[in-house]
């Protein structure tokens, strides 16, 4: 179990430090375009993106693949 966290570039991460990075990075207009959601584009807030990226396993992908996207 240890060895297959220590792979994961995402241990230790959590869902908020990794949206805070993706908005600094993009912004929320260009964070839309990447990802097309409507809590990205309707009036975003770290909020309501956070409550729907919990609720939203395909959306919480779309957001950790581009994390891991422009951290390299």
């Amino acid at each position: 179990m240890d060895k297959e966290q220590k792979n994961n570039p995402l241990h230790g991460k959590t869902l908020e430090a990794i949206l805070q990075h993706l908005v600094e990075y993009y912004g929320w207009q260009e964070l839309g375009l990447r990802i097309r959601i409507r809590c990205f584009t309707d009036n975003p807030s770290m909020q309501s993106s956070l409550k729907f990226l919990r609720k939203t396993p395909w959306a919480r992908e779309k957001v950790e693949t581009l994390y891991l996207e422009c951290a390299d």
